[in-house]
């Protein structure tokens, strides 16, 4: 595993102590790579939905109702 050294402000570290103080984790170490891996999985889903944005936003208008885009989608899930 790599080593590294990093600085917090003082809130920061204060927050970080607090929660291995209340043993949510074992040491700072292992809870900045949970925030990490957490971080990495939100941009997942951000990419994720920002290609469904922008693949929705090429295919164009429609003049079908919300009741008929709703049907058209639950219909897409059962595919």
């Amino acid at each position: 595993m790599a080593r590294q050294s990093i600085s917090f402000t003082g809130p920061n570290d204060e927050w970080l102590k607090t929660q291995v103080d209340n043993q949510e984790y074992s040491s700072k170490s292992e809870l900045v790579n949970d925030l990490i891996r957490q971080a990495r999985n939100q941009q997942i889903e951000i990419d994720w939905i920002r290609v469904k944005l922008e693949k929705s936003e090429k295919s164009g208008f429609t003049n079908d109702s919300k009741e008929q885009i709703l049907a058209q989608s639950k219909s897409k899930l059962n595919e």
